[in-house]
């Protein structure tokens, strides 16, 4: 049976994504859906109609979490078709400034748990499957305000580069996908909404088209996807400039 597995699934993107998967992998016929909230996972999964659905309620920053999740593929030994790592966090704030708890949250969240997810999962795929990191355009360059944001994702895209090159020997793809920000939770629980002029002032992607376009990118097999042709722009200018010098036109 082939098996999609989606972290961070109960909101945003991630949901999104879900809801979008067999419209691009009609052969995906099982979910593993993993986030915190498992009352969110319950009603999305009871959209998958005709689908098998494991809901996985595990926090990612909990080491425990990767025993169970590990226990999970050891019992199943699932036909992973697709991996998408969505689940990840930013908080806004200055270094110093900030709880130190919401600044490791985000190393542990956006690489720790990217890289053993993947490191586990990887084994149960096979030729023509495909993992899809989300990223963002943060990662083209260190942002200011979102120092440890930027750099967890700049990991991402470093990581699904050197993996594409790594896996394609296994027949795996690898994507990156770079959206710039998106009306989801994710800015409200960041803290981000209402405190930061550039976020105000940045074009919005559409988390619907931002799904679908990373979902056909992966079957692709594309290695980075950036939305929108403003972001494209800025991945080739962050590309030619000194990041020392666009570094200071970036802060939040």
């Amino acid at each position: 049976m082939k098996t999609a597995i989606i972290t961070g699934a109960s909101s945003g993107l991630g949901q999104e994504i879900v809801r979008q998967i067999g419209d691009v992998f009609p052969e995906v016929e099982s979910y593993w859906l993993i986030a915190r909230r498992g009352d969110r996972l319950e009603q999305i999964a009871a959209t998958l109609s005709g689908k098998t659905v494991a809901c996985l309620t595990l926090d990612l920053c909990d080491a425990m979490s990767f025993v169970a999740f590990q226990e999970k593929l050891r019992c199943e030994q699932p036909e992973v078709t697709l991996l998408v790592n969505n689940a990840g966090c930013g908080y806004l704030g200055a270094i110093g400034e900030v709880d130190t708890a919401s600044q490791t949250k985000m190393v542990d969240l956006n690489l720790r748990a990217l890289t053993a997810i993947t490191n586990m999962t990887v084994p149960y795929m096979g030729p023509g499957s495909h993992i899809l990191n989300v990223s963002s355009i943060a990662s083209f360059c260190p942002t200011p305000g979102m120092t440890a944001y930027s750099a967890s994702k700049a990991y991402v895209t470093a990581y699904t580069v050197g993996a594409a090159q790594e896996l394609r020997r296994k027949g795996v793809s690898v994507t990156a996908v770079c959206p710039g920000p998106m009306n989801t939770e994710f800015l409200r629980v960041g803290n981000i909404a209402g405190n930061s002029r550039m976020f105000e002032m940045l074009p919005y992607c559409d988390q619907v088209r931002v799904a679908g376009g990373a979902l056909r990118a992966a079957r692709a097999g594309r290695t980075i996807y950036t939305p929108r042709l403003v972001y494209k722009t800025y991945r080739l200018i962050a590309k030619a400039m000194p990041q020392t010098l666009l570094a200071k036109l970036t802060r939040v």
